[in-house]
């Protein structure tokens, strides 16, 4: 397995975030098959979907900036990235683009088999365990726009969070997360529920309004040429 991670960036090419490319995050890894990113806070994964084509691809986000970087600034190039997971405006970390319609299909139908991934996340409370799993079946309710658990199965998704305490201090707790799901707002959502919201996160229950605490830290998956994992480094203040 190759890893890939803030100083050691692993075969294929290498981006240099701040350096040529003008991106306002580094590349973690590039070859042919994909793009891996280490995605600041702050910065939409992928277009609103209620904006106009024109408006789209203006929108900066950090699908449009990769679009820009594979085209070199051939205005008319075919070039482009293709969306596998998101991660919200406010989470950081590790994030993989396709460069091929038929790879982002694969990754995006198996995403669940074919990674791991480890989140921290700073949350409010002390925890009164060193570990645990939340397990709920998830729905997203388009009236208040959040997502919340429902008894009935066949009315949500299964996810799974698994996690680990790492440390306490100032009346929050400093959590690893592993999923074994990738639904939306997941973490987020499990940590409310069991009263410990994500510092910052006022949708879900958070007391005050800051730079939301989560960042996915790491990401173990298959691709074309193998087993890789890409690791990126949290912010200071998490």
């Amino acid at each position: 397995m190759t890893q890939c991670g803030p100083r050691e960036k692993g075969g294929g090419r290498r981006g240099g975030g701040r350096g040529k490319s003008r991106l306002p995050f580094e590349i973690l890894f590039e070859d042919d098959d994909v793009i891996v990113i280490d995605k600041p806070d702050g910065l939409l994964t992928t277009h609103t979907r209620l904006l106009g084509r024109a408006a789209r691809e203006a929108q900066r986000t950090a699908e449009n900036l990769l679009n820009m970087y594979v085209r070199k600034g051939q205005l008319r190039s075919s070039k482009r990235v293709w969306l596998v997971h998101r991660l919200d405006r406010d989470t950081s970390g590790v994030m993989i683009f396709a460069k091929s319609p038929d790879l982002a299909d694969s990754l995006r139908d198996r995403w669940n088999e074919l990674t791991e991934k480890t989140y921290l996340a700073r949350v409010e409370g002390v925890l009164d365990s060193e570990s645990g799993v939340f397990e709920s079946y998830l729905r997203d309710d388009p009236k208040t726009m959040k997502v919340s658990s429902v008894a009935n199965p066949s009315l949500g998704k299964l996810a799974r969070t698994e996690w680990r305490l790492l440390s306490s201090e100032r009346g929050t707790s400093l959590v690893e997360v592993k999923l074994k799901s990738g639904r939306k707002n997941q973490i987020r959502v499990h940590f409310s529920e069991a009263g410990h919201p994500v510092v910052g996160d006022v949708k879900y229950g958070a007391r005050r309004a800051d730079r939301l605490h989560l960042h996915s830290h790491r990401l173990k998956i298959s691709l074309p040429r193998g087993e890789m994992q890409f690791e990126s480094n949290p912010p200071k203040d998490l």
